[in-house]
């Protein structure tokens, strides 16, 4: 629809950005922490970019005062990071590392100082390594009570400080690209691992909720899910069928089960013919329609196009770490659907698709069916940026990148969807998984390369002033 005059953004909306404990942090061996399984993994010859690693990332564990005036001087609302599981217990449970927690407790107070809101994320991929050795990590339900354990640490050390909580970090994509494709800790192809793991978390992420609950806290709690809307390439009813399976199986197999407890039919009736369906066990499904999120966070980086993909189709092709646009394989679940580019809409260097009408359909999909209010946890352009002799970076890409999507947000909160805050990935430039520092996100560029040999000074680009401006205006012209 077509609105005569926009609603305005909410006078108390977060503005905000976003980052995670391994990316940024560094000092991997500082103060007491333990180790991770991405500490390991990246050790592991042709896994990342260059062979790049976390050890020093942009060292905000050493410079996180700089970073935060940073965040004062352009009036960023709320600050979105996670808390390394590894530095609160090094070997996932045990005696607190009270160095660990006083540097979460440092950091909280430092933002809180400067009037920026504090988000905490519960768990961003860095899993113990010890709990990985002892029981398989995620593939076992001892991890329910390890991470509850964990969580209520976190709950009792900064209650009253700390009011918006990410219980996951995009559980979709952790538990996919670690047993599905290989390309994530612990290196897995395997969908049935997968598709267990995936229920183990489920529980995991409905008990701590509920102990959130339970213990009273003074704010809210929500899982954050990678959302990445589906359209089908045509009208041909097999195609539009396909775009539907797609839904069901990327999308609504995880949003369902965190607002309503329940697997959607469709996809749960695939995953038994396949023999992949996780094992229900008693009490399970009470304890997934107990747990009620107070927030769905959502990270948004693109849409997907759809067409039908035949029994004898594709399968699961490789992602594009390189940045070398175009060589993306493609990919589908045979049977149910292929992915195909869509004519209408661009693509990055890492050939995702560059679609803000996406977001808007998505926040309106989610409105309709959960009813429930929205935080844009991420969202954000990756891409290569230039330092000039000035030490100046033009980044109108990216500029026009996140404009488009905060109008999509403003329409979409003018179309009824209630939306609390818009975290931009990143703040600063960060690790990228896979992709090591060419793969640049933030509003401050920082001097850090695949050799980890930068002097780590940070720059502010153009877009770090353009939020600015956004930010002072609350949206108002955006």
């Amino acid at each position: 629809m077509e609105h005569k005059k926009l609603a305005s953004f909410p006078k108390d909306f977060l503005w905000g950005s976003a980052s995670a404990a391994y990316q940024v942090e560094g000092a991997w061996q500082e103060d007491g922490k333990g180790v991770s399984v991405w500490d390991e993994f990246v050790r592991i010859p042709g896994k990342t970019f260059k062979a790049t690693n976390g050890d020093m990332a942009v060292d905000h564990y050493h410079r996180y005062k700089e970073d935060i005036a940073l965040m004062k001087e352009q009036g960023l609302k709320t600050y979105r990071f996670s808390v390394a599981w590894t530095r609160i217990f090094p070997n996932g449970r045990g005696e607190v590392n009270q160095k660990g927690l006083e540097f979460y407790h440092d950091l909280i107070d430092e933002l809180i100082k400067n009037d920026i809101e504090p988000m905490l994320t519960l768990y961003h991929w860095d899993l113990p390594q010890a709990l990985q050795d002892e029981y398989g990590g995620w593939e076992s339900r001892k991890i329910i009570d390890d991470f509850t354990n964990y969580a209520t640490t976190l709950f009792e050390a900064f209650r009253g400080k700390v009011h918006y909580w990410v219980s996951l970090n995009e559980q979709n994509v952790f538990t996919s690209l670690g047993y599905m494709l290989a390309a994530h800790p612990p290196g897995v192809q395997d969908p049935k691992r997968m598709y267990a793991v995936n229920h183990i978390a489920f529980l995991a992420n409905a008990t701590v909720i509920n102990k959130f609950h339970e213990m009273n806290m003074p704010g809210k709690i929500g899982p954050s899910f990678a959302y990445t809307p589906n359209y089908s390439i045509d009208s041909n009813p097999k195609n539009v069928l396909a775009a539907e399976d797609a839904e069901d199986l990327m999308a609504n197999y995880w949003m369902d089960v965190y607002m309503w407890g329940k697997y959607p039919i469709a996809a749960r009736n695939y995953l038994l013919e396949q023999g992949w369906a996780p094992e229900i066990e008693e009490g399970d499904q009470e304890l997934l329609e107990s747990a009620k999120p107070d927030f769905l966070g959502i990270n948004y980086y693109q849409t997907a196009t759809n067409m039908f993909n035949p029994l004898d189709g594709v399968g699961m092709g490789k992602m594009n770490t390189t940045g070398k646009k175009g060589t993306s394989e493609e990919s589908g679940i045979p049977g149910m659907y292929k992915k195909v580019d869509n004519p209408f809409v661009n693509r990055t260097n890492w050939d995702w698709e560059i679609d803000p009408e996406g977001l808007r359909i998505g926040l309106r999909r989610i409105t309709s069916r959960y009813r429930i209010p929205v935080m844009i946890t991420e969202n954000g352009l990756g891409e290569y940026d230039k330092l000039t002799e000035n030490n100046e970076i033009h980044d109108e890409y990216r500029i026009e990148y996140l404009s488009n999507h905060v109008h999509a947000i403003r329409e979409a909160i003018s179309d009824g969807a209630t939306v609390l805050g818009y975290c931009t990935w990143s703040y600063t430039d960060l690790l990228s998984w896979l992709n090591g520092y060419q793969k640049r996100y933030g509003f401050v560029y920082v001097d850090q390369d695949e050799n980890q040999d930068g002097s780590l000074a940070r720059y502010k680009k153009d877009s770090y002033y353009w939020y600015q401006k956004v930010i002072q205006e609350n949206g108002e012209n955006s």
